[in-house]
């Protein structure tokens, strides 16, 4: 019996579930799911749909109800970024089955993008002008960035913005993280999550209005035994509604008879080819996923940073 190949379009939509399950941020944030982009090209621009704002008025019987447009509105976003991950396989590597051609290549190539993705959208936290963990004299910032009690604080800055409470969310580096967890208030929280990297993320529990996540992609400290104290941490984690911040992701071209598949999943695409290298005989596998980031209002979200206390 002849060796039955793997397809493009099986690899893609393993590896569209993998990408998906192992990013931290994307589910987080903004994405215009119900947008259905044509293929696109890197610095094309796409129009996202913003959520809509209604305003709750007084009932009066007299006049009756006061009908409001709903005005989404659009946000541009430019899709600058392709994040690729190409690598070489055998005939072997192909005929293996999708589970195990997933565990061996796919899942090593996935994460690598998701890190990507999750870095890109934590780069916005330099439109952030707002912070908490940072003892200061205006009543609010009385919590520093390594207790879980910062939150407050960062609900406090969201309040005052009239920020809804639903959809809040935090994310922290690892040592925040580990400090944390070793606060009485998270100790013995049981975990839970939408997804695997979300499970694998998440602090412990909602916290003061939260959903509290850690990531690697927060920048790290100085090296234990290197941190003064009064030192300011270099781990600047970020809380924020689901809105602050836009991911926008579009199909990439297909070439009419070549042998590539795009799949698309919860606001992202990913695109796979094939390509034969006859001089070493062996295939060409190259995954990308063309994407855009922006912040939607930077009023919604907190940047929770402070000083070191080594």
């Amino acid at each position: 019996m002849a060796n039955v190949f793997l397809t493009p379009q099986a690899i893609a939509k393993q590896a569209l579930a993998s990408l998906y399950e192992t990013t931290v941020m994307l589910p987080l944030v903004y994405t215009d799911v119900s947008s259905d982009f044509a293929t696109q090209k890197i610095g094309n621009t796409v129009n996202i749909r913003k959520p809509a704002v209604f305003v709750a008025n007084d009932f009066d019987r007299a006049t009756g109800i006061v009908p409001q447009d709903a005005t989404e509105g659009m946000v541009p976003v430019i899709l600058n970024k392709i994040a690729d991950v190409s690598f070489n396989v055998t005939s072997e590597d192909l005929t293996l089955s999708i589970e195990k051609f997933d565990e061996q290549l796919l899942s090593p190539a996935m994460e690598a993008i998701s890190q990507k993705i999750d870095r890109a959208i934590l780069a916005l936290r330099s439109d952030i002008t707002q912070s908490v963990g940072v003892i200061g004299t205006d009543g609010i910032r009385t919590h520093t960035y390594d207790t879980p009690e910062a939150l407050i604080d960062a609900g406090v800055v969201l309040n005052l913005a009239k920020v809804g409470a639903l959809g809040r969310n935090a994310v922290i580096g690892p040592v925040a993280n580990g400090r944390w967890l070793d606060s009485p208030v998270l100790k013995n929280a049981q975990a839970s999550g939408s997804t695997d990297a979300l499970r694998e993320a998440y602090v412990g529990r909602r916290l003061s209005g939260f959903d509290p996540y850690w990531s690697q992609n927060i920048g790290q400290p100085k090296a234990v035994g290197a941190q003064v104290s009064g030192d300011p941490t270099t781990e600047i984690g970020v809380a924020f509604h689901n809105t602050a911040f836009a991911f926008a992701s579009a199909p990439l071209e297909v070439a009419p008879g070549s042998q590539a598949s795009v799949v698309s999943y919860k606001g992202i695409s990913i695109r796979i080819a094939y390509q034969y290298d006859i001089k070493y005989k062996q295939t060409i596998v190259s995954l990308d996923t063309l994407y855009g980031v922006k912040t939607l209002d930077a009023t919604r979200a907190v940047l929770i940073k402070g000083i070191n206390k080594a």
